[in-house]
């Protein structure tokens, strides 16, 4: 069965296995390629050396190369600005400009067809880079990243700059750690590791699965604790927030692309925080036609104590999206 949604997995999520040097990034690729994923995400600063510079015409041969060799499209470039690379010296508009440029070329020469923007990049910037963009038919998604949500005041900021220009090569790329219901288990544990008071983690869980404001419980951990631990474990109810997938609605037509954020895949192809089923059936029933990337970034809050195993947890995520119908779905599995 097909569906309009289709998958992809950004290479981010090999993060460990391709630091630690266990996996290049032609098996970054191979990987990706092997959980039936047909779209490729890249940070370009961590796949590509010199990044934004433009690669070689060798490197630019052997990727289009290795997109063939697995059957898999470039879809996604994921861009920063770093606004104070020169230590006391702030970017311009016009310097921040002329870096995105860069980002935009690069993106074209390796076959991308959208750019992730940062999601504290300005709508001044993006909207005079706009028309640069136009002209290389790349498009821009600003990151919708929590605690921000898609009808928050700096992202409607961006929807005016959409509305604005009228263009369609500015829209919204949601991360699914917006969607966060429960907590994540593995970041809440690595904190308890650190020191963290395991009642007050138990706590700040509770009132975050109830619905409760972050900003009650922060203030409830505040008298049971005055260690910085214990305030961190509480501020994550604030940066992981859970928000109504149906807040989506109204702005289905400017997503051009999604993060399939994950912590933590379980054997049963669900993911422990965020219920993607829920998300997943408002994106199918409003008809959202782009990729979902896979995105895992679990790595770093197990890596004191397990060894990270980052290709099994994006097949696992790779296999829920397929269950929930994007992509090519195996025949003989009822969808959950």
């Amino acid at each position: 069965m097909t569906n309009q949604i289709k998958r992809a997995v950004s290479l981010y999520s090999y993060q460990e296995e391709y630091f630690l040097k266990k996996m290049s990034l032609e098996d970054c690729i191979a990987a990706a390629a092997a959980t039936g994923a047909t779209g490729i995400e890249i940070v370009g600063e961590q796949s590509v050396p010199g990044c934004p510079k433009i690669p070689s015409e060798a490197f630019i041969e052997q990727w289009f190369g290795w997109m063939d060799k697995y059957k898999v499209t470039p879809v996604a470039h994921d861009m920063f600005l770093d606004y104070n690379k020169k230590k006391g010296h702030y970017w311009s508009d016009e310097e921040a400009v002329a870096s995105f440029k860069k980002d935009i070329l690069f993106a074209k020469a390796l076959g991308f067809k959208i750019i992730r923007v940062i999601v504290n990049t300005t709508p001044q910037i993006i909207e005079k880079v706009l028309p640069f963009a136009e002209d290389h038919d790349i498009k821009l998604g600003i990151e919708v990243h929590a605690p921000w949500n898609i009808n928050s005041a700096w992202m409607l900021r961006h929807w005016e700059v959409m509305e604005r220009t009228g263009t369609k090569h500015f829209g919204f790329i949601p991360d699914m750690g917006g969607f966060t219901q429960r907590l994540p288990r593995v970041q809440v544990e690595r904190m308890i590791r650190n020191g963290a008071d395991p009642e007050i983690a138990k706590y700040v869980c509770e009132q975050h699965e109830k619905g409760v404001m972050a900003e009650y419980t922060v203030y409830e951990v505040s008298k049971m604790s005055n260690r910085r631990i214990d305030m961190a474990v509480a501020e994550l109810s604030r940066h992981t927030p859970f928000v109504n997938p149906l807040s989506l609605v109204p702005h289905i037509d400017r997503i051009i692309h999604i993060h399939g954020k994950c912590l933590e895949m379980l054997e049963d192809y669900t993911e422990y925080s965020i219920p993607y089923n829920e998300v997943v059936a408002v994106l199918q029933k409003h008809g959202y036609n782009g990729y979902i990337a896979t995105e895992y970034e679990g790595n770093r809050h197990i890596q004191d104590i397990y060894e990270v195993d980052s290709v099994e947890q994006v097949r696992r995520h790779q296999e829920m999206l397929k269950h929930l119908g994007c992509g090519i779905s195996d025949f003989g599995f009822e969808p959950m």
